[in-house]
């Protein structure tokens, strides 16, 4: 529904201004959220399109406690305001829950508040089913929305066992959020498997469109070891490095990995390097000790400016995914690896987001835990002495996903791919269909 004649986003109409956006996510800068980083990326890209770019997040912290940030403030273009919600992270499900409701009730009376709509709100999907929040603010104020779907819900929820998929919690968790879906003048979806199952939901296919995450091809790049200053931080010169970097969580998995770390303990040359932090950390530091693997170590997040250094600390990187959550969730980091020119080991199925995009680019390994956790460790503990021992081969599988990241996954061209949604949904006299086709349905 258009807004309404006289309004000021009527006006801007008029005077040939771009519209009013405003994205509504539990986290933005400085928070180190994969969510609150691409939603930064895209907002300020936006905004330096000219749209009128503002954005209503938590204050509360992706791991825990308070982002240090004022409530207000306007940053690259882009006006932020950040409510006043509880901090307790992602280390309890209680906590988590609590977190999420006190921004659910914040983000409602914003939507709600007010004597002037914006001329369309993007609602992503942390906390879960912020869409029906969308569905809502359209039904009382005519209100248009589109939705940037980073996972599913409450499909991730059965999936981990969290739900029985015919609870009457989950039944009505699938009502509201098939509403706020079905409402919504588009979905970016993150890949053809979550676009099948958004469809359905009883989306229609055209109302749907794919834009992959992405990564920054200055902000993360190829680095030699010798130019790496972490490298002798960490005291890692000597060693073959494989890392796995981001958030452990429920979706990931990680039993073939824990056995190729255990298989390679005594190795003097393997060392496995875990970076950040998540709910399945305490059981990977628990297998570690119990198993005395001490060639490994645990270490918090490194601060975003010194990605391409972290990243290119490893020699090959680990991603993983289990199978249930096939469509719920994509990994980013897949695209990070490909952008460091490091060879990528995902541990998941091969029909998937992720698997399909390592094939494809050939920039490394698909090992599916469904042969068995014996079996798919001992293919990581293959590739990677392989690797060890033959570095000019990982340079080069290195090298394709560096190509593939920037033919497809570099932000210039996934941020555009995501304005072109919006120019053709919400922009008059805006020609239908994103510029870039790759992996988009188009626009109707």
């Amino acid at each position: 529904m258009d807004a309404a004649a006289g309004s000021p986003a009527a006006a801007r109409r008029e005077e040939g201004r771009k519209p009013s956006l405003l994205f509504v996510n539990q986290h933005y800068w400085p928070d180190v959220a994969s969510t609150g980083q691409h939603l930064t990326d895209l907002a300020e890209h936006l905004a330096a399109e000219g749209y009128q770019v503002s954005i209503l997040a938590s204050r509360g912290k992706y791991v825990k406690g308070k982002v240090p940030a004022p409530l207000h403030e306007v940053r690259n273009g882009v006006t932020i305001t950040r409510v006043r919600t509880t901090g307790f992270g992602r280390g309890r499900h209680l906590g988590r829950l609590v977190d999420y409701a006190t921004f659910y009730l914040q983000a409602l009376g914003a939507l709600l508040a007010g004597t002037s709509r914006h001329d369309g709100v993007v609602v992503l999907t942390t906390p879960p089913l912020l869409s029906f929040l969308g569905a809502i603010a359209k039904k009382l104020r005519g209100q248009r929305y589109g939705i940037w779907s980073m996972d599913l819900h409450p499909d991730a929820e059965i999936a981990t066992g969290m739900l029985k998929p015919t609870s009457l919690a989950a039944r009505a968790l699938e009502w509201m959020n098939g509403v706020g879906y079905r409402e919504a003048d588009f979905v970016v979806d993150l890949g053809a498997h979550m676009k099948a199952r958004i469809v359905a939901k009883g989306v229609r296919p055209e109302r749907t469109h794919t834009v992959h995450v992405w990564n920054r091809k200055e902000e993360v790049e190829p680095t030699p070891r010798d130019a790496n200053p972490l490298i002798d931080e960490l005291r890692l010169r000597e060693k073959f490095v494989v890392m796995y970097s981001g958030n452990a969580g429920l979706v990931h998995e990680f039993g073939p990995i824990l056995e190729a770390m255990r298989r390679t303990k005594d190795d003097p040359k393997l060392f496995w390097l875990f970076v950040g932090d998540g709910p399945r950390r305490r059981e990977i530091e628990a297998y570690v000790a119990e198993h005395g693997i001490a060639n490994t170590a645990y270490r918090d997040y490194f601060p975003r400016e010194q990605l391409k250094y972290s990243l290119s600390v490893a020699d090959a990187h680990l991603i993983s995914l289990r199978a249930p959550f096939v469509g719920i969730s994509v990994p980013g980091k897949l695209y990070g690896i490909m952008a460091s020119g490091r060879p990528a080991i995902f541990v998941g199925p091969e029909r998937s987001e992720s698997g399909e995009t390592v094939l494809e680019a050939g920039c490394g390994l698909v090992v599916d835990p469904a042969s068995g956790v014996d079996a798919a460790a001992a293919r990581i503990v293959e590739a990677v002495r392989e690797w060890a021992s033959r570095p000019e081969e990982a340079r080069a599988i290195g090298a394709r996903g560096r190509a593939a990241f920037l033919a497809g996954y570099e932000k210039e061209r996934c941020c555009a791919e995501f304005g072109d949604v919006i120019a053709a949904r919400w922009v008059e006299g805006r020609a239908a269909g994103p510029r870039f086709t790759k992996g988009s349905s188009g626009a109707s």
